[in-house]
């Protein structure tokens, strides 16, 4: 197993303004998935309505051909921020450390503003679930810092991609 697997990956960006010219957020995870070798399943953009990004993350879930989904906004604590609210119901399990490791990487860049982040992950019907803030210096963190190597199907000891890879099943 020496080459990485790719995988299929969704990103939703969750937000009342952007348009698909305006998001830099979607855009720099788009780039740097498939810089990485994966797969982009699908890419939108919904409304901060936790009944619309429910709608397509649930959709994303039953879908056999996406393994991993990731989204980014609405995971602040102003306004209508509803990301935490929309997926968290959906989980099967937490990966209660995506959230953790989020907060520290984000420390060193922004400080103690970074507790207002509700980033979390997850995993659903065998497919891996990650709710990124909706900047792009976020995103950024997110999949350098952590992404980047979890969804890395050679990342030792453990990884997210063998969970989502049919007939791997890391479990532990």
């Amino acid at each position: 197993m020496d080459s990485m697997e790719s995988l299929k990956i969704a990103v939703l960006t969750i937000s009342d303004t952007r348009t698909d010219e305006t998001d830099r957020s979607g855009q720099a995870l788009v780039q740097r998935l498939t810089e990485a070798g994966h797969t982009l399943a699908e890419k939108r953009i919904v409304p901060d309505d936790v009944y619309q990004i429910r709608a397509v993350v649930a959709q994303w879930i039953a879908d056999a051909n996406v393994q991993v989904v990731i989204t980014t906004g609405g995971t602040g604590f102003t306004g209508r921020d509803s990301t935490p609210e929309a997926v968290s119901v959906l989980l099967d399990k937490r990966i209660e450390g995506f959230g953790e490791r989020f907060r520290q990487l984000s420390g060193d860049e922004i400080g103690s503003s970074t507790i207002q982040s509700r980033c979390l992950g997850g995993l659903a019907n065998a497919t891996v679930v990650f709710c990124l803030p909706g900047s792009t210096g976020a995103c950024r963190t997110g999949w350098d810092g952590i992404l980047a190597e979890q969804l890395d199907s050679r990342h030792k000891p453990c990884n997210f991609a063998n969970l989502v890879i049919p007939g791997r099943g890391q479990h532990g």
